[in-house]
């Protein structure tokens, strides 16, 4: 028997506030639906920000230990994954880099079955979305795109050296006024600081992460966004609908269940994923989810590389990302400044070549036991981060891993997300390109190429752009979702985050998921026919910095 509707808590729970999860947030809420949104991390203002740059306890998210900051780093067997977990998801820890896929993504095979023109059906929700995010070209230019620029001359592929488009006020400098986006009904901005610490978060007010926009916006209309709520179960119940049971992360309280008619999870990939197999596989409320729950995993067929600049120099002054290249057809290569990343003069090594990956560990330890002052004074450098570059190299190669639901190697009484290689090839951790460019933006800067020692050593391919897992299929055979979203044997469950992307994008994949989100939640069901509606909103068209043109 159904439950009358006073009987419900919410009419839709959206699980995550990242990409998927806030544009969901904004349009459920703007089309008439009660939304609460459930976050296990944190809500961090600017002060818990700024704290990060100093204290590992507010950066790293690890809860059972007391590091209840944001950023976190999962090591699978294969692959190394980071991300963001707090109010606004992965955009605390993202560059703001806002690039459409390419017409191979579009060809995916994986994506054509699925009988929709994507590539026809997205362009509106991608416009959409870059103008919600507030996409502009800046004009800015420093030293470290100067060093790309003849990277890419020296690959021959000058002439596709640019810019890149980003989420980020520019206005003045440092100078703060009124909603510049949405007609005043957004937050007070500040213009960019050129500072180099997107990936740290900004707490300056100038890099567009949602909460300055879909998540700033979905809670002005209506919505509820409870902080410190991890879900631990979804549970059908008789009449439709569900239960969605809730702890908190790190304190020892009693569980909450919220009645909701519809869920929507946008957790990520490994969120996702987690929260699905723990309910079909341990709990059985979830009985009939696919089959390829947990394959066509992918990441984006990167490598990390570096260059650290000669001592004195300074490289860190812009954007985090500024300005990109394509070496090939089928590659992308971008600069990073890395400003507050302690972490990484830990993470690095001398480069080496190699496609067999013990080989090529055994080599850069070699090199490192041979020549270990090199090392320390890597290690030990002054200005290191000022001084450092970090590249990164996409490839549109296609990849992929299954994450499989299997006992812990640690905690055998427990089961957790493992990886395996599922048949055609596994993310790359070299790339023989990703060395070339590097050694060329050495040769220009007078600086040392380096390696990331979980790449070389480690023969993982780290990310942050992991996608799958729940990807879109015509039935449960060949996906866990439908086209619309919406979970095959489970209706009212619908996915939208990362996981149900079923193809290699081969660049950051920020704009894609928001654009997704935006078509999901533009097919999804209308509330009841007395709910208070309103105009969705939108932003006013992005004006590129300085120059002031549309992008």
């Amino acid at each position: 028997m159904r439950p009358v509707a006073d009987d419900w808590d919410i009419d839709v729970v959206v699980v995550g506030s990242g990409f998927g999860g806030a544009v969901s947030a904004l349009r459920l809420t703007e089309a008439g639906h009660r939304v609460i949104v459930l976050e296990k991390g944190r809500r961090l203002d600017d002060g818990a920000l700024s704290r990060a740059r100093r204290d590992p306890r507010a950066y790293l998210w690890q809860p059972g230990v007391g590091m209840r900051g944001f950023f976190w780093q999962r090591i699978f067997r294969h692959v190394g994954i980071i991300g963001g977990t707090g109010v606004g998801g992965g955009s605390i820890v993202w560059a703001g880099v806002l690039l459409e896929p390419g017409k191979d993504f579009y060809r995916a095979p994986s994506l054509r079955a699925l009988g929709v023109d994507w590539q026809t059906e997205l362009a509106p929700h991608l416009q959409r979305a870059a103008r919600m995010l507030g996409r502009v070209v800046t004009t800015h230019r420093g030293p470290m795109d100067d060093h790309l620029r003849a990277a890419a001359r020296a690959v021959g592929a000058g002439a596709s050296y640019g810019p890149v488009p980003l989420a980020i006020h520019f206005g003045r400098e440092g100078v703060t006024e009124p909603d510049p986006f949405f007609g005043g009904e957004g937050p007070a901005r500040t213009g960019c600081r050129l500072c180099g610490e997107c990936l740290l978060g900004c707490p300056y007010g100038a890099k567009n992460q949602l909460t300055r926009n879909y998540l700033h916006l979905a809670e002005r209309y209506g919505a509820e966004i409870r902080a410190e709520h991890e879900v631990e179960s979804l549970t059908p119940l008789p009449g439709g609908g569900f239960e969605v049971g809730t702890r908190h992360p790190w304190r020892n309280q009693p569980a909450q269940v919220v009645r909701a008619r519809r869920v929507v999870l946008a957790a990520g990939v490994l969120g996702t994923l987690d929260l699905l197999f723990r309910c079909r596989d341990d709990l059985g409320t979830l009985p009939n989810l696919s089959s390829t729950l947990g394959r066509h995993v992918r990441t984006n067929s990167e490598a990390l590389t570096a260059v650290l600049a000669p001592p004195g120099e300074d490289l860190s002054r812009g954007t985090t990302i500024s300005s990109d290249f394509h070496p090939d057809a089928h590659t992308h290569v971008t600069q990073n400044r890395y400003v507050g990343g302690w972490h990484m003069r830990f993470q690095l090594g001398p480069m080496v070549e190699g496609e067999r990956a013990g080989r090529r560990a055994l080599r850069v330890l070699g090199r490192i036991a041979r020549r270990p002052g090199a090392q320390a004074r890597l290690v030990t450098a002054r200005g290191f981060l000022r001084r450092l570059t970090v590249v990164t190299t996409m490839q549109h190669s296609d990849n992929e891993l299954a994450l499989e639901w299997r006992r812990s190697p640690v905690r055998p009484w427990q089961r957790v997300l493992r990886s395996r290689i599922a048949g055609g090839v596994r993310p790359p951790s070299f790339l023989p390109v990703a060395n070339t460019v590097t050694r060329a933006f050495a040769d220009s800067s007078g600086g040392r190429p380096l390696n990331l020692l979980g790449e070389s050593v480690g023969g993982l391919s780290i990310t942050a752009h992991i996608l799958g897992g729940a990807v879109m299929g015509v039935d449960r055979s060949t996906g866990v979702v439908d086209d619309r979203h919406e979970v095959h044997g489970h209706p009212g469950l619908y996915v939208a985050d990362a996981s149900v992307i079923p193809a290699n994008l081969g660049v950051n994949p920020s704009l894609t998921i928001t654009a997704l989100a935006e078509r999901f939640a533009s097919l999804f069901p209308a509330p009841p026919t007395s709910a208070r509606t309103r105009t969705p909103i939108d932003a006013v068209p992005a004006r590129s910095a300085r120059t002031q043109e549309p992008v």
